[in-house]
């Protein structure tokens, strides 16, 4: 029996957890998934937290993959991640380094059990703070240069590919070498203010094979959370990866307020499967949760099961399929074989699902912060995350039932 096989039906713990701690943070990416700046009041407390640790303990949930917002600006991160490690769940967490100062470097290289990932989405300051915001990018690198100095080794540089980094590769992996880093590449989601600038910044047609080949010559010395799978097509090298949807299965989020995502990039109402302050806690939800019942069987592709490269794509993402207003058994918009593309023009403007919230900064009349423009070499846009975590794979022909208990 494959892996996969063992996998599609659910595990009793999840793989990766992520756990956003905060939406609040320093910066507002133009391609934020969580749609973060603001904290919410309703985060959860220390105390909670620690419940949470203990209960992931038990469940012998080997790491939790940490992210936000920006989870260092918590009072108590460096607490939790205490507790945490004390209690023998491993964390990762993603910064874009603005706490990672020399004596906090020597401290991570000390601990057990903890990764860092640091964020940056452009191998220049000037592609990457057009899209993180102004100072970022010296802010990132101020945070790897300390970690090396320390003796970190192995942390990760996590990069969003954009239109504006694809040709950026192999400067993105002069960077690792330099700091003694790993390299990990995900995929741009059009989720949370991401479905604002998704349609300029995802790669073109003409990247996305560029972006192959480079994996296809390179990929073993780099890390892609699976965010790839879908341009296996483009040749018969196939990428790394488990090939499959794991959202509800082997991968879950939790969001500050303890509200259990199936995806984490699909932060909407549809895939809310419970919270954990609710009783039974975050195990509860894992192992009762409707829509988690409904993930764990054998799903169906839809048109994408006639294509010669489902087996290899599965029929593309599920969180891109559906911030983008695709049906779910449709094709990813991003389809290498072009089969996206009229499908996206078939989507009434304006009909896309929105994520079900959004805590960016507000402007002083309480309204939110207008979307950043993104503008490669002529200006740069506001201030603004670190962004995303674990990579599962698309559930191709899942259809959330919103009449469902959750």
């Amino acid at each position: 029996m494959k892996l996969v096989d063992h996998f599609q039906h659910g595990l009793d713990a999840p793989i990766c957890l992520t756990w956003e701690l905060t939406y609040a943070c320093n910066l507002a990416c133009v391609h934020c998934l969580s749609s973060s700046g603001r904290r919410d009041p309703r985060e959860l407390g220390t105390d909670e937290c620690k419940a949470v640790i203990d209960e992931l303990q038990r469940m012998q949930v080997f790491y939790v993959n940490i992210g936000g917002g920006e989870p260092t600006v918590r009072p108590d991160f460096w607490e939790l991640v205490d507790y945490a490690t004390d209690h023998q769940v491993g964390v990762k967490f993603s910064t874009n380094g603005v706490r990672i100062d020399p004596a906090r470097a020597r401290w991570l290289a000390a601990s057990d059990y903890v990764d860092v990932q640091i964020s940056l989405d452009g191998a220049t300051a000037e592609v990457n703070d057009a899209v993180r915001g102004p100072g970022s990018y010296d802010t990132a690198i101020g945070a790897m240069r300390r970690l090396a100095e320390a003796g970190f080794e192995g942390f990760k540089i996590s990069v969003v590919m954009h239109r504006q980094n694809v040709g950026q590769l192999d400067e993105f992996a002069e960077i690792a070498e330099r700091y003694g880093a790993q390299l990990r590449i995900t995929r741009l989601r059009p989720s949370g203010r991401g479905a604002d600038v998704w349609h300029d910044l995802h790669p073109t047609g003409e990247q996305q094979q560029q972006l192959y080949d480079w994996l296809v010559a390179h990929g073993d010395r780099v890390l892609t959370g699976d965010s790839f799978f879908h341009l296996n097509a483009l040749g018969s090298s196939p990428l790394p990866g488990l090939n499959l949807c794991g959202a509800g299965r082997v991968v879950c989020l939790i969001d500050p307020v303890g509200d259990v995502y199936a995806c984490p990039f699909a932060i909407h109402d549809e895939f809310l499967a419970g919270n954990v302050r609710e009783p039974g806690g975050f195990a509860a939800v894992w192992r009762s949760s409707p829509l988690f019942d409904r993930l764990r069987v054998p799903q169906q592709g839809g048109g994408c099961t006639s294509c010669s490269a489902f087996d290899s794509c599965r029929g593309g993402c599920m969180a891109a399929k559906f911030f983008t207003g695709l049906p779910l058994d449709g094709p990813d918009p991003e389809c290498v074989y072009g089969h996206g593309e009229p499908a996206l023009t078939a989507v009434a403007a304006g009909t896309a699902p929105r994520p079900s919230g959004d805590h960016s900064h507000r402007g002083r009349a309480g309204r939110p912060s207008a979307p950043v423009p993104v503008r490669i070499g002529w200006g740069r846009p506001d201030p603004a995350p670190a962004a995303p975590a674990c990579d599962p794979h698309p559930l191709a022909g899942f259809r959330p039932d919103p009449t469902a208990p959750r």
